[in-house]
């Protein structure tokens, strides 16, 4: 078997939760809510470049989902354009974020936290210099 790349992320959490993470990931992040299977459950599958990476699942209403623990996985990262159009964006709405550089690459990533808690990296490819 080779692994061909990422499929997507499962984020699950009552209806209300589930609705803001929907908000963020559309308005804040830039995914695309798409088509999703007929699943028992209410979902949203959310999209990028035509591929559905952020699945949305609603918890049944007995299911006690942990929203603020510490697990292993450290954060959420998208490949992503338009850094000065996207920070301004995040400032609109009012969204803290902390700006990195990667050292050699010169990568930009803005952090930030999803109403969940995660950790959300948006990473920019460094601007083509002018000749």
């Amino acid at each position: 078997m080779a692994t061909l790349g990422f499929g997507h992320v499962n984020l699950r959490a009552q209806r209300p939760l589930l609705d803001q993470l929907h908000s963020f990931y559309t308005q804040v992040v830039g995914l695309e809510a798409g088509p999703r299977p007929p699943f028992a459950r209410f979902g949203y599958w959310l999209y990028a470049g035509g591929q559905d990476i952020v699945h949305l699942i609603e918890a049944s209403p007995d299911e006690q989902r942990a929203t603020h623990t510490s697990t292993v996985i450290d954060h959420i990262a998208f490949r992503c354009d338009a850094p000065e159009q996207t920070q301004s964006r995040l400032d609109q709405l009012g969204i803290a974020y902390k700006v990195a550089t990667v050292p050699l690459t010169g990568q930009t990533q803005l952090v930030l936290k999803d109403p969940a808690g995660h950790t959300v990296e948006l990473n920019f490819s460094p601007e083509p210099s002018s000749p």
